[in-house]
């Protein structure tokens, strides 16, 4: 399956190239700051910085040596204290000159205090990679805190000076692509709540980062024979199912059920060699380094499990030695057995390990508490339809039955009871309080029921009041729906995935989804997406990679967090309707921080922890200590004999340690530092502007 391009190597190559451009062969010393190395150590190998004339990466925030007859290149966050640090770089001389590379725009004032450093600065350069790629074709920010910022009411005063932030890292991916999309965004037919203004006003802030760079440089976006890209900006009071259903696809499956460790790697806790003496616990990562999981990460569960039991089986056709003829070959456990016998398959065997651990300890959820029958449920509130494709009846009984049902989780009740409500358009506030005791939630779990209007659901309804039912974002065909009972569970699909279709046939509802910069003839524009969908390529033309180039690019932004459900989707439009679909998003969700995260919307917000709240970062206080002038030469001592050396510590043995000079009890911390006021804009100005 080729998905084209990928994001992780267009990242790369921004970063490879630019460092190759500045070192031409030359040594250089390579400077990062804490943010800037998460990006490169997420993107590129060490060895490959190391191997274009880098001498060595350092931290900025570190103590470092001095290394004056050294080039550097610098690569660094826009942050008022990682200027502080570069400043405090310059006055010490540290390196010889430097070759500075921002990772976003410098802001102006910031731009001015660098001008006294002009002779010091061989270049100035602003590199658009302040993103973390996560897939081939999906992207976060790894910020959580874009949630409660967007939707939490005592953040209001907040959310300017965000959606800058993050109009800028959306710019910096479609920038990385060579994109200059067409901006569309999602405006609600009839809202209820006061963010539904969200995504029009972040499309509008892209729109213009995008216009300014595109007037900073007028070769871009450079020459190519793709039809115009679109992005789509959304968020999340778009669905707010997705976040709450029972997934079925391995990787869906698994982050919700499994404990995962989402950080700055994705990785999963497990012993492995179970069973043997060389048994460890280690946590394995889930990259797209793992070829089994990036092939099977968006298959459903039971395809899944077939795939990993198909593949042993092959690899012991190959290897017959590994067996004997009368070992069970056919069910997960009796393959984990046998693997921990293969030890010179060390790499396969923890791959499969991994995802056979993780399979069967999904599956054992799914049967412990009830997962078939809460899933049932879920997808004929969900879509509005039973399983045979018709309006559901007893859908409150069967609720009810679940949450008195002691082996159903109580985080599972809770996500029950929120869909009913969502499927319902609201209840009345009495009926969820019921709901809540039949579950045996403490009635404080009722916020996070009510919090979800801050997202546009309709929780709450008076007991006479009549309501007409809205109208489906999306109506569904149901003539078109293929039914299978194996997938019964699954019948829900992401407003994304319709989205997307709707926009590859050039039939997306322009009332619902605006343009930033509407096209002089909507209809020609209609029509030039239902050209590219023609003319997609047939199956026999998918292996020649010309075709693949020319695939149109599609980003989609959701505003307050993505799922796996919407990851999937994306890659399935690419592969079904012949595009590349980039999903990017501040952060992934799963149900539980799904629900975690709404429950906030409604607490104090100092309890919210942001960093914006926190004491603003600055620079660390070593980096302007001035280095201890060098020891007076020692007077000759009487007769001619010299005195005994100084040991290590600065004393003779039976002496008190001299005291300091003058010169050094009169250094403060900001000794040195210019007090110059600030000249007008420095090199690179122009950039700044963005």
């Amino acid at each position: 399956m080729d998905h084209g391009v990928s994001i992780i190597k267009e990242q790369q190559k921004v970063i490879i190239e630019t460092v190759k451009n500045i070192t031409r062969g030359d040594w250089k010393v390579l400077v990062v700051d804490e943010a800037t190395k998460k990006i490169l150590d997420n993107a590129v190998k060490e060895d490959d910085i190391l191997n274009h004339n880098i001498a060595n990466i350092e931290r900025i925030e570190e103590r470092r040596e001095m290394n004056p007859t050294m080039d550097a290149i610098y690569i660094l966050s826009p942050q008022p204290h990682i200027v502080e640090c570069l400043l405090a770089d310059f006055e010490r001389r540290r390196y010889k000159k430097a070759f500075l590379l921002w990772t976003g725009v410098l802001p102006g004032d910031l731009s001015r205090k660098l001008t006294p450093m002009r002779p010091l600065i061989a270049g100035f350069e602003t590199v658009f990679i302040d993103f973390i790629p996560r897939e081939s074709h999906l992207i976060t920010f790894r910020d959580p805190w874009s949630l409660p910022i967007f939707y939490h009411p005592a953040c209001n005063e907040l959310v300017a000076e965000h959606m800058r932030t993050m109009a800028q890292k959306i710019a910096a991916v479609c920038i990385t692509l060579g994109e200059m999309p067409k901006v569309r965004y999602y405006r609600p037919r009839n809202p209820i709540h006061e963010a539904s203004v969200l995504s029009g006003h972040l499309a509008r802030f892209v729109q213009k980062e995008l216009d300014d760079y595109k007037e900073w440089d007028p070769n871009f976006p450079p020459q190519s024979s793709r039809p115009q890209g679109v992005l789509l900006i959304t968020d999340r009071s778009m669905d707010l199912m997705a976040p709450l259903l029972h997934e079925f696809t391995y990787q869906a499956m698994a982050h919700d059920l499994l404990r995962i460790k989402d950080g700055e790697k994705v990785t999963f806790h497990m012993t492995i060699n179970e069973g043997t003496p060389a048994a460890e616990e280690k946590d394995m990562e889930l990259s797209e380094k793992d070829k089994v999981w990036v092939e099977n990460r968006h298959q459903h569960m039971k395809d899944t499990i077939e795939k990993l039991m198909d593949d042993f089986q092959k690899f012991l056709k190959q290897n017959p030695n590994f067996t004997d003829q009368e070992q069970d070959t056919t069910s997960l456990n009796a393959i984990k057995d046998m693997l921990a016998g293969l030890p010179q398959f060390q790499e396969m065997k923890e791959a499969y390990s991994l995802h056979l651990t993780m399979a069967q300890e999904s599956m054992n959820i799914f049967q412990r508490h009830k997962l078939p029958d809460i899933a049932s449920i879920e997808q004929t509130m969900a879509t509005g339809l039973d399983e045979d494709l018709k309006k559901p009846k007893n859908t409150l009984d069967q609720v009810v039955r679940l949450l008195d049902d002691e082996a159903v989780t109580p985080s599972d009740r809770l996500r029950l009871i929120a869909i009913y409500v969502m499927y319902r358009d609201g209840v009345i506030p009495e009926d969820v309080k019921r709901l809540l005791a039949h579950a045996s939630l403490p009635p404080s779990e009722g916020e996070k029921i009510s919090n979800l209007e801050l997202l546009g659901a309709q929780t709450t309804r008076g007991l006479k009041e009549v309501r007409v039912p809205p109208t489906p974002l999306f109506p569904r065909n149901t003539k078109n729906i293929a039914q299978s009972e194996e997938y019964a569970l699954s019948r829900y699909e992401p407003a994304v995935k319709h989205m997307l279709e709707d926009l590859c046939r050039g039939a997306l509802d322009p009332t619902v989804f605006p343009y930033t910069n509407p096209p002089l003839e909507p209809a020609e524009d209609a029509q030039a997406m239902q050209g590219s969908l023609r003319s997609a390529a047939p199956r026999w033309a998918s292996a020649n990679r010309r075709q693949v180039e020319n695939r149109q690019r599609i980003i989609v932004f959701m505003a307050g967090g993505a799922t796996y459900s919407e990851a999937r989707a994306c890659y399935d439009v690419s592969e079904k309707l012949n595009r590349d679909v980039f999903l990017a998003t501040s952060h992934m969700l799963t149900p539980q921080l799904f629900l975690r995260q709404v429950g906030d919307l409604s607490v104090d917000r100092r309890r919210l922890d942001l960093p914006k709240d926190r004491p603003k970062p600055r620079a660390p206080a070593h980096l302007f200590e001035r280095p201890a002038p060098p020891p007076m030469p020692a007077a000759p001592a009487p007769g001619g004999q010299r005195r005994a050396p100084v040991p290590p510590g600065g004393a003779v043995a039976g002496q008190q340690p001299r005291l300091p000079t003058k010169a050094l009890g009169a250094m403060t911390l900001n000794s040195g530092r210019s007090s110059a006021p600030p000249p007008p804009a420095a090199a690179g100005g122009m950039i700044g502007r963005l």
